[in-house]
């Protein structure tokens, strides 16, 4: 019989408080700390159960999202997968200036680079309840999506990008409900551009 698969919590490719005034120390002890881990931890529980245990997240994601039985499962591996994207996509000192080659799919997709922004703001503040915005590669170009809950791009078959995670333990600490001025921090002085666009350059190759 093969050994299940057990997965592992990321460790951050930041300090706690390498984010912070925009994202404090706090919010990432609760956030990463707790509410990811407790995915992890309620993931690896359920996986003996399931026929799942020697596939990999990715795998498990795509399998189990059109089965109502399953859905608990896939609420934690699509929360594993998703905060794990989240976490990548930051860094200390972001935002500013991004590669050009990025910048100049965004002006071809967008119009400019301020209408993207804009518009992932605007699809970060419609999404209802909780959820993520997405910057996305469909395969023709890039898109801007919103999900709800655990739900993933992985789905639609899209190259994810960058994500806004806009669940409440994100930001209420920080900026309790001011969803829109979190949204602005994270636009402004938290994305790691160079991420973005290694991800993106992995989606057209």
């Amino acid at each position: 019989m093969r050994e299940q698969t057990l997965f592992k919590l990321p460790e951050l490719p930041f300090a706690m408080d390498a984010l912070a005034p925009f994202m404090s120390a706090e919010t990432l002890e609760y956030h990463h700390g707790k509410h990811h881990k407790a995915y992890v931890d309620k993931l690896n529980e359920l996986l003996p159960a399931t026929g799942y245990h020697d596939l990999s997240l990715e795998d498990i994601i795509r399998q189990s999202a059109d089965k109502p039985a399953e859905r608990t499962l896939f609420n934690q591996a699509g929360q594993h997968w998703n905060h794990s994207h989240f976490w990548l996509g930051m860094k200390k000192n972001g935002g500013g200036l991004m590669p050009g080659n990025l910048e100049q799919q965004l002006i071809a997709d967008f119009g400019s680079v301020d209408q993207f922004k804009q518009e992932f703001k605007d699809a970060c503040i419609a999404q209802f309840g909780s959820g993520w915005a997405w910057l996305v590669f469909d395969g023709d170009k890039l898109r801007i999506t919103k999900t709800g809950n655990a739900d993933t791009p992985l789905t639609d078959g899209h190259h994810a990008l960058l994500t806004c995670d806009v669940w409440e333990h994100s930001y209420y600490i920080d900026y309790r409900n001011m969803r829109p001025k979190y949204v602005d921090a994270f636009l402004s002085h938290l994305v790691n551009w160079e991420m973005v666009t290694e991800r993106f350059e992995a989606a057209i190759a």
